[in-house]
């Protein structure tokens, strides 16, 4: 059936992606074929395949339902040892232990007797930093009575980054421990759910890994609650179709998953690759690896989308989104040092694959608008007489509505799928949770115009990232930045300077060469002359009732609670002064709540 499913949805995305290559050669074939209409048409498939890719995941996630995970008692005694790692690096520890604190007086809530112990595994580089974080921790301790229960070290050589500080303490501690729950350090997990994944995984001996589905929170930026929205409202069905596609090879994004400790000892250690970074070095996107890993080794690795509580934040403003970004590309094409290693499973190739598709994608479609452009220059003068002789002009048959038609598809692929999610949710009660039918209707759209006026500004950045990769230009690790991420329009401009500058380029290019494209391009290149704009205004607070998700309505008890506790905290340990920025950390609070 996997295999069947698999072969429907490749179908499906070949046959949107060779549709539009026949309907572009026709069209192209109104005033004679050339040979840069052929290579137009090849990439006009390659970027339609890929766009058709990503609505049939969304479509198998509106038909189907993945096998729900083997019953669990909820009340069976747990057996093993967990631990829950938490790395840092940089961060404000007020804000990220008090999460510890959080989930563990969550845990604590349940009266469950399960052994869940926490590591606090420290890759901070700045003493000062690092003092504080000596002095949350012994408070943490003590609050919680966690002698024993709860650890902390730094690492005074942070090589390898996440993944090597990870795998330094399952090289050391980690035979202690049954299961390892991995999280970032803006993550929260309700204790509940803390149990059941440690539950299904000692239920199922050969599950090496359990991903769930983390809601971003406490957005508060028109552009993170867009974000938020997306990933609350759409993200559930596309990450439902790509878990029935991937089986028994699911995936793992690197945090609010949970591993068998000696699976993940056995299979997933990461040497550094040769040569120099970008592509040498230390792995960089290794969750994608590891599961990889732990598929060749006979593991299970699952994602489980039914399970509820689990958080994460996410980016406040383009440009730190951008910046994240930056590191993801490089470790994503990195993996096309790995797809080759020997031993792997189909599908995790074709994830990696996957992987490297997404973020060179946009050079098809960059280099099919600098074809269309330069087209005019290598189209003969047309011929209305090319019979001798003959009296009467021949004017070849207009193929506009092929072009047309064109365009009406790709729209569609990007816009249908969100549509019918909204549906469906209209339909099946899911709506109530994002405000009702309505509000979560216009939500929708809201959604489709933002994604649209920012989608040329995301593709400009994520292109550049792609050239900086490829010419050797190392991005590193870059400090997260996690509190007001509000931007003036001048620091949207010293960001985004160039891309204003291809924008109005681009435009005028094409006024010049191709003055027909204009009107179809002015989508693209508005938004790129109106970047400074855009990144000021998407990074200033939402006030709107729009994006709204569940988590605004009912504010989840772990949130709550650790509101609880960073309030306190903050108080008992106020930063340094001048520091507050530098940490930039603080939790938010979600509009309704404010």
């Amino acid at each position: 059936m996997l295999i069947g499913l698999r072969a429907l949805a490749l179908g499906l995305a070949a046959l949107a992606g060779i549709g539009a290559f026949v309907l572009f050669i026709q069209f192209g074939q109104a005033d004679g074929l050339q040979t840069l209409d052929v290579v137009r048409a090849l990439l006009i498939l390659i970027s339609t395949l890929w766009l058709a890719w990503g609505a049939v995941q969304a479509l198998i996630g509106l038909t189907s339902r993945a096998e729900p995970p083997p019953r669990v008692d909820p009340h069976a005694r747990i057996q093993g040892r967990t631990v829950v790692l938490v790395p840092v690096y940089n961060e404000d520890p007020v804000s990220t232990f008090s999460r510890v604190a959080a989930m563990d007086a969550s845990l604590a809530a349940t009266d469950d007797d399960a052994e869940v112990h926490f590591a606090i595994l420290s890759d901070t580089r700045k003493d000062d930093i690092a003092h504080r974080e000596l002095q949350v921790f012994a408070h943490l301790v003590e609050e919680r009575d966690a002698l024993g229960r709860f650890f902390y070290r730094r690492r005074t050589n942070n090589v390898g980054k996440k993944a090597g500080n990870i795998e330094d303490f399952i090289t050391r501690s980690g035979a202690a421990y049954d299961f390892t729950l991995i999280l970032d350090a803006d993550s929260l997990m309700e204790g509940e759910t803390i149990l059941q994944m440690i539950r299904r995984i000692e239920a199922e001996p050969r599950l090496g890994l359990l991903q769930t589905l983390p809601k971003v929170v406490r957005g508060r930026s028109r552009f993170a609650r867009a974000m938020q929205f997306s990933a609350s409202f759409f993200s559930p069905v596309f990450a439902r179709g790509l878990a029935m596609l991937q089986g028994k090879t699911g995936p793992f994004w690197g945090h609010n998953a949970i591993v068998r400790t000696r699976a993940f000892a056995e299979s997933c250690g990461l040497p550094a690759l040769r040569g120099q970074p970008p592509f040498g070095g230390h792995v960089m996107s290794h969750d994608y690896v590891e599961a990889a890993l732990l598929a060749r080794n006979g593991w299970l690795v699952r994602l489980d989308d039914d399970l509820e509580g689990s958080f994460e934040e996410g980016p406040e403003n383009i440009v730190d989104h951008a910046k994240r970004d930056r590191r993801w590309c490089q470790g994503n094409l990195q993996h096309a040092r790995i797809i080759g290693a020997p031993g792997l499973r189909g599908w995790s190739r074709f994830v990696f694959a996957q992987g490297i598709m997404a973020y060179i994608a946009p050079l098809f479609w960059l280099g099919f608008l600098v074809a269309s452009i330069a087209a005019p220059l290598f189209v003969p003068p047309p011929d209305y007489f090319p019979e001798p002789y003959w009296p009467f002009p021949y004017f070849p048959p207009s193929e506009a509505s092929k072009a047309i038609g064109l365009a009406i598809g790709i729209f569609g692929l990007l816009l249908v799928p969100k549509l019918l999610i909204a549906a469906r949710a209209a339909m099946n009660g899911t709506a109530r949770g994002f405000g009702g039918g309505n509000l979560a209707f216009a939500s929708t759209l809201s959604e489709l115009l933002f994604s649209s006026l920012t989608a040329p500004v995301l593709l400009a950045f994520a292109t550049r990232s792609v050239f900086q990769v490829l010419f050797g230009a190392d991005g590193g690790w870059p400090t997260n930045n996690r509190g007001d991420g509000r931007l003036s329009v001048a620091d949207g401009f010293n960001a985004a300077w160039w891309i204003v500058a291809i924008g109005a380029a681009g435009l005028a290019v094409t006024w010049w060469l191709a003055p027909g494209l204009l009107f179809w391009l002015l989508p693209v290149g508005l938004p790129m002359i109106a970047a400074p704009w855009l990144i000021s205004w998407s990074s200033q607070p939402s006030a709107s009732q729009l994006m709204l998700v569940p988590s605004e309505i009912d504010t989840p008890r772990i949130l709550r609670l650790h509101d609880a506790i960073f309030t306190r905290w903050e108080n008992a340990f106020p930063a340094p002064e001048g520091d507050r920025a530098g940490f930039a950390d603080a939790p938010h609070r979600s509009p309704a709540h404010a």
